[in-house]
């Protein structure tokens, strides 16, 4: 195994957008396609991609499903999916569908109880997706923040066989500004489990900033803006994390 970029896409209203700090009214639109801009990750060598539903997450239910089953049908590259993800149904449609793996967020906060009974059914084909401001996890497509803290709630997951998690860190995500390292780092020391960090990737030396705790796990990156803005390729990440081996 090595450290893993996971060359993001959020979608809303069937195109590709990013949310700054998972702020619905603060959009910007890159592409029309998310099957397009798949592809073109993939044609750059990623081996995965990130698909995120927005407007699943804001609904509670699967909307851009389409485009992730067809990226997941169509491209070799393995697909790992969240939003708008709440039931069995919603678990199965995917991964009956070619989805490698399937993210339980906000559900994973209101029924602790289904994402585990989902764990141990599923395996490795399911992560939890931890969302924090300011420690607590944020749930519902970042509208509401629970009462939860982030590492408590990794803890116990990792505690009933969770093996995944996506952490990601709502004050820095889409801003540029650097991962919060440290927060990404305690969680998968406390857990013990793998970690993929979210939000704030804005040169390719934040890249190698994780992947020096890689042993303590933290797996892998998922990188948005950066890439849409132009900082750096898939291509370019890619070479980074493999040149600090």
């Amino acid at each position: 195994m090595s450290f893993t970029i996971y060359p993001a896409i959020d979608m809303r209203g069937g195109k590709c957008v990013r949310l700054l700090q998972g702020d619905y009214d603060q959009e910007t639109v890159y592409g029309d396609s998310p099957f397009e801009m798949a592809r073109k990750f993939t044609d750059e060598g990623a081996s995965w991609i990130h698909m995120v539903d927005l407007d699943g997450a804001k609904d509670g239910k699967r909307v851009n499903d389409v485009s992730v089953i067809q990226a997941a049908n169509k491209l070799k590259a393995n697909i790992q999916i969240g939003g708008g993800i709440r039931t069995e149904i919603d678990i199965v449609h995917y991964l009956e569908n070619g989805v490698s793996r399937v993210i339980l967020g906000s559900v994973a906060v209101s029924n602790p109880a289904f994402a585990i009974e989902m764990i141990k059914k599923y395996g490795s084909q399911i992560a939890i997706g931890l969302d924090a401001k300011d420690g607590y996890v944020a749930t519902h497509g970042w509208l509401n923040t629970s009462e939860v803290k982030a590492v408590e709630l990794g803890k116990q997951f990792a505690d009933m066989g969770a093996e995944t998690f996506i952490f990601t860190d709502i004050a820095t995500d889409g801003m540029l500004s650097g991962p919060n390292v440290e927060a990404v780092r305690l969680l998968a020391k406390e857990t013990g489990k793998s970690i993929i960090a979210s939000g704030g990737v804005s040169k390719l030396a934040d890249l190698t900033s994780l992947k020096e705790f890689y042993n303590d796990g933290v797996t892998g990156a998922i990188v948005g803006k950066a890439i849409y803005e132009g900082r750096f390729t898939v291509k370019e990440a890619l070479e980074e994390v493999k040149a600090s081996c």
